[in-house]
């Protein structure tokens, strides 16, 4: 099993960036696909981007493309989110998950392990 907690989120104006921190507990993060959703007040969860176990593959919402930067790095068991040029509209919370399969899956349901989430705010 793994345990994800992230970090790294707060109020910003509209134009900021943040980047966001998920940690994972475990020796074998190395060995699961992580993926970032979001979650807006009365609205489903929404993929947001994802990558591979190695790191050689992205994923990304077509909302967030060109914005957001996903990377990891396995010997600090952990995964960012690099947002750039935020939007109102990305204010959610946002969470980190992981699972042991190799797809870059956008569906919420595939993914197995979840961390409390981080709230993003975005300013207009």
């Amino acid at each position: 099993q793994v345990q994800m907690v992230e970090s790294g989120g707060g109020l910003v104006q509209a134009g900021g960036s943040l980047r966001l921190s998920c940690a994972a507990s475990g020796r074998t993060f190395g060995h699961y696909t992580v993926g970032w959703f979001r979650q807006a007040p009365g609205k489903e969860r929404d993929f947001v981007a994802a990558i591979s176990r190695s790191g050689s593959s992205t994923r990304y919402a077509d909302s967030v493309k060109g914005r957001f930067t996903i990377s990891r790095d396995n010997a600090k068991n952990t995964v960012y989110l690099q947002m750039n040029s935020l939007k109102p509209e990305d204010t959610a919370v946002y969470y980190c998950a992981a699972d042991r399969g190799f797809s870059l899956s956008s569906d919420y349901s595939q993914y197995a392990y979840w961390g409390q989430g981080t709230q993003v705010t975005v300013s207009s």
